[in-house]
């Protein structure tokens, strides 16, 4: 089985992706959706309810990715429970083996969710971070230098002289590896990543930028509305609507950027997202010539 952490310290480029996970997803899902992504990528990230969808814990979905051969990245999110549930999962992320577990706040529940769930937030995801990092630490618990923590960041094109507050403080508490939200503005990346590395953060933290494979403009808009802090860039829609196939478009543009990620100085690697159709996302990763397949 390929290992998240392993691959971040010894490859040039890592690629991770997500699965769907739904209401009625169970076992056989979650192993079948896999397979389509098991040869492709270095580990797969399992979103905590996001934007208030329903599913089966991430930690049982954890455990039947290692159950299929493929290394979980678990997220949980302080939106969702108190510091003792919290505590509670990371001690049962040790006993199952999963070591990446990537610590968020957590979206906001949209709206017309009913009836309306309260937040928690009993801690952020700094303070969240810093704990796990205690635990990662304390020869009293079993995953004793076994956490690979990680958390998400949003680009933006700063000023020179960015004290870069918010990723400093993850870094500062324990964080290892960061993704950022879905961004799809190279030039925006590049600039982020120019300012990231001017404050030597790099030298004490992965940065693994996503994006996300589109099948249509109206597929862009969806995860616009529907994705925290997403940027896809109006040349991208209108490139998607001008197309005649749109969905073979959006593979060709994410080949294209996977392609341009892998150059840009300081980027650790992609994480894809696919809203729609998962069987394109490792169509798109052969054709940008980052083949995972059999890869060790």
């Amino acid at each position: 089985m390929k290992n998240f952490r392993k691959a971040l310290n010894t490859q040039d480029f890592v690629i991770t992706s997500e699965i769907f996970l739904r209401p009625e997803t169970d076992a056989n899902s979650i192993k079948m959706q896999a397979d389509i992504l098991r040869d492709y990528v270095d580990a797969i990230l399992i979103t905590d309810n996001q934007s208030g969808r329903i599913h089966m814990s991430t930690l049982a979905a954890g455990a039947l990715l290692i159950a299929a051969g493929v290394d979980p990245i678990v997220q949980l999110s302080c939106r969702n429970r108190n510091r003792i549930s919290l505590l509670s999962d990371l001690l049962g992320c040790s006993a199952l083996g999963i070591t990446s577990i990537s610590l968020v706040r957590g979206d906001r529940v949209p709206d017309d969710f009913q009836p309306r769930p309260k937040a928690i937030m009993d801690v952020n995801a700094t303070e969240l971070i810093r704990i796990a990092n205690i635990m990662r630490k304390d020869a009293n618990i079993a995953s004793e230098g076994n956490f690979f923590l990680g958390g998400v960041v949003t680009a933006h094109a700063p000023k020179p002289g960015w004290p870069a507050k918010n990723i400093t403080e993850k870094v500062d508490a324990g964080a290892q590896f960061v993704f950022t939200h879905t961004c799809l503005d190279m030039d925006l990346l590049r600039t982020y990543m120019q300012r990231l590395g001017e404050t030597k953060l790099l030298w004490r933290c992965h940065v693994v930028a996503g994006i996300v494979l589109l099948g249509s403009a109206e597929d862009a808009q969806w995860v616009i509305k529907n994705r925290p802090n997403v940027i896809i860039p109006n040349d991208i829609i209108t490139r998607l609507s001008n197309a005649k196939d749109p969905e073979k478009e959006g593979i060709e543009i994410c080949a294209e950027q996977l392609q341009e990620l892998s150059k840009m100085p300081a980027i650790a690697g992609a994480h894809i997202i696919a809203s729609e159709k998962l069987t394109n996302i490792p169509v798109a990763i052969r054709k940008s010539g980052l083949n995972k397949k059999n890869a060790n």
